[in-house]
């Protein structure tokens, strides 16, 4: 369930998405199911962070059953060029956001220093970037598996 406290921050573009697919009851897999996207990227692009093209906002208009004639203000509100991140707080206050923040803080070196090890000097880029988040359970418990995939960016010399 989306944190509906944060969604009432957002444009009325992408709140009007929210409403619209809690009204349906789908998750994100759902809707990312029949728009042939991942579920992290459909559920950045309704916080705002990714932009729809007009396919998805088609392909949205079907799926949340939308009023058409709604959606030509919508349209130009959720195809756009994102300002990614602008609306968080650092350090987060939601206790999930912040465990991941907390995640990078503790492990952050770490993660650096193995990725130049095993790569070289350069970055894991978060524009050539996937993610997928998996639910694991065996007998310890429930676990949450999240993998985040990033195209390797060597710095150059020039």
């Amino acid at each position: 369930m989306a944190d509906l406290s944060y969604i009432s921050t957002l444009p009325p573009a992408n709140q009007a998405l929210f409403h619209a697919k809690i009204a349906k009851k789908y998750s994100f897999a759902d809707i990312a199911e029949k728009l042939g996207r991942s579920e992290t990227w459909v559920a950045a692009a309704f916080y705002g962070n990714m932009p729809f093209a007009q396919e998805d906002i088609d392909g949205l208009v079907k799926i949340l059953e939308i009023d058409p004639l709604s959606i030509e203000a919508i349209s130009p509100a959720v195809n756009f060029f994102p300002d990614r991140a602008s609306k968080f707080e650092t350090p987060p206050r939601d206790p999930t956001i912040y465990r991941l923040y907390e995640i990078v803080l503790v492990y952050g070196y770490a993660f650096k220093s193995i990725i130049a090890e095993k790569f070289g000097d350069g970055i894991m880029s978060a524009i050539c970037f996937t993610s997928k988040i998996d639910k694991e359970v065996d007998e310890e418990g429930t676990w949450v598996k999240i993998t985040l995939r990033g195209k390797f960016l060597p710095y150059i010399k020039y």
